[in-house]
């Protein structure tokens, strides 16, 4: 007698289904020893169908067999330890996938023969689309699985044959063909059991439907666990499948964030945990509390939240979601190490269990001796040994689960009654009183306003009962803060921008710690506010678990922006759009550093003005692809002035830009020319996602007389020959920000050489301070205090004596050419000997607090001054050195 490997011996022990197909399949011993080394490809299944024709009666049987092998090579591998939960599940996708491949190309043969070809209006030929749903669609089927499908096909019309048949009527003889050939129980067995019931209207559904019936059927009966299930959708015969995805992406995947889609899914697990409970199905490791279909729901429900607005999240394997939420800031690196970890462990159970008699259950089994079994067959010494990591497992699914799921606002607030006006006015302002409200009458005031406004009497049952649950919280964080009055009425201004639209009420309401986290920045900043209003979509961001642990990288944004861009292809309004969403996104992270006291406002400003550049770049790049080019590459820059140009933007700062070019083609400068003005409306157009950046180009050669666009040459002759003392006192804060590299390197050539020339120090001191005087006229202090831009001894005075000391020093000092803001700057003054050390060191510490306290002043939207002598010491040093400077 043959000994029998200890491969094979090892799946006998264990699994009595296997032990009947080695008895009733003689061939399969011999099949299995020849390809047990490897795992098995489509290739391998394709060749096995091919040994012998398939025709109508050899496709059952050659079917059966196909899977009897593949599925025992599998079974085989896996519990040898050789093959990982991916190689089973691959192997049992491939199968399911050649077996219909094969039997929809040989039915169908036949039903043309005897019909024609079924074709549409036009003539052209329609075949049927088999759409695997489920752990088929998504490429994990497991070893006992059914397959869930649905039939569709483009177009309606006749078969061409003399005996013509409707393509409704032909694909659907050809579908009820296809399910016998797959799951009808034959002497050698079947395929895979067929189940139907996810198509259109379930059992009572037709069988097949035509595109026209499937986007009818999404757009007026659709409901939301069919989004559920249309996540895995893939089409695994026919053609035309991008026009299917096409109907169905929009059914599946909402355009904007749809936090909704938590509730949903969470009735729905709901009702799946009562059917558990009734049916006493606690030991069911796909069902039961922290099993696999918990896994799949938290990965799913971030695809349903975010799909639509993050094309990234709509794909199908569990675990690629898993890793993608990483990589998004929804689950950190150690979530999704225990949920990856407890998949693989409870697939692999769930496919030891199915091994046993090839059944399709999920249960732990009740024998004494299969639980030992199971045990071995995991690598546990007994049972118990197994149920003690199950439940490990077991309860990390449920804790994450519940994270997600739990609802937050489930047991009434105390401050319900406050909130819907059901105590009375005395009861109320004593409530506002304990809480923490300073103007009581003034917060009661404006939150009856609020409540009584025609705003809330027309939003949905929906949306008004998810803002019934959030106000009582919002009451009582605000009233938590320094300035609960005005943080109060900064979230009422929130949310009526956003009642109307239930997916960010529903964020608020799911995730406290992001509501926590909105009444904290709108109570830091007023700006900040603002900011969030009018870009609602912000508040996702807010979810991400990285906010305040990563700082944000602008080359980062910067491939992620131009990904983003080349995944719209032609769609301008699209990525225009997107450029806003995401530079928004990225502002406000920063904005949240900020406010924690994470980025100094140096710091702040070398992000804000490098994320400008990206911008700018991505901008130029779109807009060169589509002008009508003379040439294919250009020879074009763009130059940063003002605040850009210094490294020192703010969150609202205008850009000033300046365009040249390098090019001596003749044909150029219309081109560069409407290439600039595209630039301008780019950045400063307002569309549905909001507005990029106001742009201010009349720092050009001669102003607004000028021409946009100039050449290197026709700007060096400028500045050597036209310009005024402010204009080079201007390009000492001048810089290349995007476009040609070599364009960039002429422009700084040339501005070293012009602020490098000696100059006569008696009639630039003059005109500097003339310039000086014409500013101070204009904006001379119209009001008490200090006025910290404007004023002596404030941050244009600090400017005047960096730029002059440029400008009149570094052609013996050519280190001041250097473009590195006004504080590095004072420091080279005092280590050249121009002015004295200690007082530049005092001013820059100045310059730097000043700065520091207008940003202050800006984040909540006041004016740069301050009504008292709070700051007066600040302005002792700069007035110093201006006189040192000056005279």
């Amino acid at each position: 007698m043959t000994p029998i490997p200890a491969r094979i011996a090892t799946a006998l022990a264990h699994s009595r289904h296997f032990e009947r197909q080695m008895n009733a399949r003689s061939w399969l011993a011999e099949r299995l020893e020849a390809s047990l080394d490897r795992a098995l490809t489509r290739e391998d299944m394709e060749r096995f169908l091919a040994e012998s024709p398939l025709d109508d009666s050899t496709l059952a049987p050659r079917l059966r067999a196909l899977k009897s092998w593949v599925a025992a090579h599998a079974m085989v591998r896996d519990l040898a330890g050789e093959a990982p939960l991916a190689e089973v599940t691959t192997a049992m996708t491939l199968v399911a996938e050649v077996a219909l491949c094969s039997a929809q190309e040989v039915l169908g043969r036949q039903l043309e023969a005897r019909f024609g070809v079924p074709r549409n209006a036009a003539g052209e030929r329609q075949a049927l689309i088999v759409i695997g749903m489920g752990k088929l669609g998504g490429g994990e089927l497991n070893v006992s699985s059914d397959i869930d499908l649905i039939f569709v096909y483009p177009e309606d019309g006749e078969t061409d044959g003399s005996r013509s048949i409707g393509n409704f009527d032909f694909f659907t003889r050809l579908g009820r063909s296809l399910i016998a050939a797959i799951s009808e129980l034959t002497a050698d067995g079947y395929v895979f059991r067929v189940d139907m019931r996810l198509r259109p209207n379930g059992d009572s559904g037709p069988l097949v439907a035509s595109f026209d019936m499937l986007e009818n059927y999404f757009i007026t009966q659709g409901r939301e666990w069919e989004r559920y299930a249309w996540i895995k959708a893939r089409a695994l015969t026919g053609e035309q499948h991008e026009a299917l995805y096409a109907l169905a992406r929009p059914f599946i995947f909402r355009k904007y964030l749809d936090f909704g889609a938590i509730n949903a899914m969470r009735e729905l697990h709901a009702q799946i945990r009562r059917e558990v409970a009734r049916r006493d199905m606690a030991d069911n490791i796909k069902l039961g509390p922290g099993g696999i279909r918990e896994i799949e729901f938290m990965a799913q429900v971030f695809q349903l939240i975010r799909g639509g607005y993050d094309h990234g999240l709509q794909i199908r394997p569990t675990l690629a979601v898993l890793r993608a939420l990483v990589h998004r800031g929804q689950l950190d690196h150690a979530g999704e190490a225990a949920l990856v970890a407890a998949y693989d462990f409870l697939r692999r159970l769930e496919h030891r269990i199915q091994y046993l008699d090839d059944a399709q259950t999920h249960s732990i089994p009740a024998s004494e001796e299969d639980r030992q079994r199971l045990a071995i067959a995991m690598g546990q010494p007994d049972y118990p040994a197994l149920l003690a990591v199950l439940d490990s497992h077991r309860t990390l699914v449920s804790r994450y689960f519940s994270e997600v799921f739990t609802d937050p606002v489930a047991d009434e607030h105390a401050l319900s009654p406050v909130w819907q006006g059901s105590c009375d006015t005395e009861q109320c302002r004593e409530a506002f009183g304990e809480i923490g409200y300073r103007d009581i009458a003034g917060s009661t005031g404006r939150l009856q306003e609020f409540r009584q406004s025609a705003r809330l009497r027309s939003m949905s049952d929906e949306a008004r009962s998810r803002l019934d649950a959030i106000m009582p919280r919002i009451l009582e964080l605000a009233g938590l803060r320094q300035n609960p009055d005005h943080t109060l009425a900064r979230m009422i201004e929130l949310l009526e921008a956003v009642c109307r639209r239930p997916a960010y009420l529903a964020l608020l309401q799911q995730y406290p710690q992001a509501l926590s986290r909105v009444v904290e920045l709108v109570s830091s900043s007023s700006w900040g506010a603002d900011y969030i209003t009018h870009h609602p979509l912000l508040l996702d961001e807010l979810l991400d678990s990285r906010l305040l642990t990563e700082m944000p990288d602008e080359q980062v944004f910067a491939n992620e922006l131009h990904k983003a861009m080349l995944d719209q292809g032609d769609d301008v309004e699209r990525q225009m759009d997107l450029m806003r969403e995401h530079h928004h996104a990225h502002v406000f992270r920063l904005l949240n550093h900020d406010l924690a006291g994470q980025l100094s406002v140096e710091h702040l400003s070398d992000h804000l003005s490098a994320t400008a550049d990206a911008v700018l770049e991505e901008t130029l790049a779109l807009n060169w692809k589509r002008a009508r080019r003379h040439a294919e590459a250009h020879r074009f820059a763009i130059l940063g002035y003002g605040k850009l140009g210094g490294k020192e933007l703010g969150y609202a700062s205008d850009l000033d830009l300046v365009y040249i070019h390098d090019d001596p083609d003749p044909a150029c400068q219309p081109v560069y020319a409407r290439l600039a003005q595209r630039i301008n409306a780019w950045l400063d157009s307002r569309t549905a996602a909001g507005h990029l950046f106001e742009t201010d180009v009349r720092l050009r050669p001669n102003g607004e007389a000028g021409l946009l666009v100039v050449s290197v040459e026709a700007f060096e002759h400028y500045l050597e020959h036209d310009a005024w003392i402010w204009e080079l006192q201007a390009l000492t804060r001048a810089r290349f920000c995007a476009g040609n590299t070599g364009v960039g390197a002429k422009f700084d050539a040339l501005r070293t050489r012009m602020l490098q020339r000696e100059r006569d120090p008696d009639k630039l001191r003059e005109e500097v301070l003339a310039m000086r005087q014409k500013m101070r006229d204009a904006f001379a202090n119209k009001g008490p205090g200090f006025e910290l831009k404007h004023d002596a001894g404030g941050l244009i005075d600090v400017e005047f004596i960096v730029q002059y000391l440029v400008l009149a020093h570094a052609y013996r000092h050519p280190a001041l050419t250097a473009n590195k803001g006004n504080i590095a700057l004072l420091g080279l003054a005092a280590d050249a000997g121009l002015i004295p050390a200690e007082l530049a060191r005092r001013s820059a510490n100045s310059y730097r607090a000043l700065r520091h306290a207008q940003h202050g002043l800006r984040l909540n939207q006041q004016r740069s001054r301050v009504h008292d002598d709070s700051l007066d010491e600040l302005r002792e040093p700069v007035m110093a050195l201006w006189t040192s400077v000056f005279g």
